[in-house]
């Protein structure tokens, strides 16, 4: 692929930086291939996690020494829009924060800035993509701020990438490139807040989006009688964009200048936040061992997605960058489990979608991927067993074994919901 740029004032490697929705997806994200993992605390985060030991005020410390363990970067995202009573509670928290020590503070409101860069001037400030800093003029005065580090809207193409690069090269640029989108300018929405009655504020981690929501036409005069805007009998999703994804790009993005690329998803599975790095990361390495790598869009495929689009990096996006037929994304392979343990040739797995004996799947780890087949389930009393369903923790027999266990996941074969 022709590369749009051959020269670049960007010589250090690329970061890539992976979600950490909970302390799990942490680890898996970084033996997966993340340099970086950025992590919300309760109360100021824009995303509500709900599953696995998620990030608190308790354990804050023990998820960035386990980053740093690793010689990994964490970034704190306190980046809700704050009133009055947040900022109280920003005190409340600065102990704790300066405690553990991120790396940098992912922030968008002015009010949080200063706080943290007057109570926390160790920490580095990432300017958040909420602030929609689209030109070199913004990125100047963040720069001069003392941010270390913006994050582009999704708004800017590859090419203002690149000049915002030419013109401001003393300070760091990240980029999305692979997630769900929202409909809005730069994440700034208010449809959540006034969809709900207040009750789930979008810039406050409670969105409820309802830009994924299926609607119809309503006419004024016409009290109950709706109107298809598509010819669908599941109304349309007009609202929805499809799920950006960069991957045959990534050499563009690096010669335009972007010192980090940036994965959503941090109320994602574990088997995203797996999948993607470890395609991400082959891209990014090959790009830099100046080798071609086969296959890496199918693997994305193979994912929850509403289908891909490139977004505004190439050009501005049409009607084909929105879904209008499904809301919640389709995975191409279904999670079928992780594994936990290992006893001879028995793995240990907990249960996400139902297996079977005698099923044909496919093994992920961060250095394999190969087809094996379940020749046994055993439960916890080593009783054959012919099905293993969802939440069950039981033994498997493979007719193949990975070299390392840990962190293995079972799915599928092939790519079904191909969009």
């Amino acid at each position: 692929m022709k590369h749009m740029f051959e020269n670049t004032s960007n010589t250090k490697k690329v970061e890539l930086l992976l979600p950490a929705g909970n302390i799990e997806k942490l680890d898996y994200a970084i033996n997966y291939g993340a340099d970086a993992v950025y992590l919300g605390m309760v109360d100021f985060s824009l995303r509500s996690m709900r599953k696995g030991e998620i990030i608190t005020q308790e354990n804050l410390k023990k998820a960035v020494e386990l980053a740093h363990s690793y010689k990994k970067k964490v970034y704190l995202t306190l980046n809700i829009y704050a009133f009055n009573d947040d900022i109280k509670n920003l005190y409340n928290n600065l102990n704790i924060i300066a405690d553990a020590l991120p790396d940098a503070i992912i922030v968008s409101d002015f009010g949080i800035m200063n706080v943290i860069r007057r109570e926390l001037p160790e920490i580095d400030i990432h300017v958040s993509t909420q602030t929609n800093t689209l030109n070199y003029e913004a990125v100047k005065y963040w720069r001069d701020y003392g941010a270390k580090r913006v994050i582009l809207g999704r708004e800017v193409s590859i090419s203002q990438l690149h000049e915002i690069r030419q013109t401001v090269p003393d300070i760091e640029l990240e980029v999305f490139v692979h997630g769900s989108q929202c409909v809005s300018f730069s994440g700034r929405c208010l449809l959540s807040d006034f969809m709900t009655n207040g009750e789930r504020k979008a810039n406050h981690g409670g969105c409820a989006q309802p830009c994924r929501w299926s609607y119809k036409l309503l006419e004024e005069t016409r009290p109950g009688q709706y109107y298809e805007i598509e010819q669908n009998e599941k109304g349309t999703h007009i609202l929805s964009p499809k799920d950006l994804a960069l991957i045959d790009y990534i050499p563009q993005l690096i010669e335009a200048g972007a010192d980090s690329l940036k994965i959503e998803g941090r109320t994602k599975s574990l088997y995203y936040v797996s999948a993607v790095a470890k395609a991400y990361r082959r891209a990014i390495d090959a790009y830099y061992n100046n080798q071609h790598v086969e296959g890496l869009f199918d693997e994305l495929l193979k994912i929850g997605n509403r289908g891909y689009t490139t977004g505004f990096y190439l050009d501005k996006p049409d009607s084909d960058g929105y879904s209008y037929d499904i809301s919640k994304g389709l995975a191409g392979a279904d999670f079928l489990f992780e594994v936990w343990n290992r006893s001879e040739d028995l793995l240990k797995v907990k249960i996400k979608n139902k297996i079977v004996k005698n099923d044909r799947i496919e093994i992920i780890t961060p250095d394999e991927l190969f087809e094996s087949e379940i020749l046994s389930i055993y439960n916890d009393d080593k009783e054959e067993i012919s099905v293993g369903n969802t939440n069950d923790e039981v033994w498997v027999k493979l007719s193949n074994l990975p070299e390392n266990y840990k962190y293995a996941i079972g799915r599928t074969i092939g790519i079904k919901n191909k969009r």
